[in-house]
């Protein structure tokens, strides 16, 4: 996969310090972005919008998360 991005909330500088995510029709890949080119983590797309979607849940159950 060539589409590879961080997300916003990545670490200060050069934001090396978070995952990076890339995504095709058919799946959703996630990898480090300290060793992008180590092992990288796939999943269907809809189980990883499944996921995502539970996250929000549990998100929204705690209330605001502190920064």
């Amino acid at each position: 996969m060539d589409n590879w991005r961080k997300s916003s909330y990545s670490g200060p500088g050069d934001g090396n310090d978070c995952v990076e995510i890339a995504t095709a029709p058919t799946h959703t890949a996630l990898r480090d972005s300290k060793a992008p080119t180590r092992a990288t983590l796939t999943f269907p797309t809809a189980a990883f919008a499944a996921f995502l979607d539970a996250l929000k849940v549990g998100r929204d159950e705690m209330g605001p998360v502190a920064p």
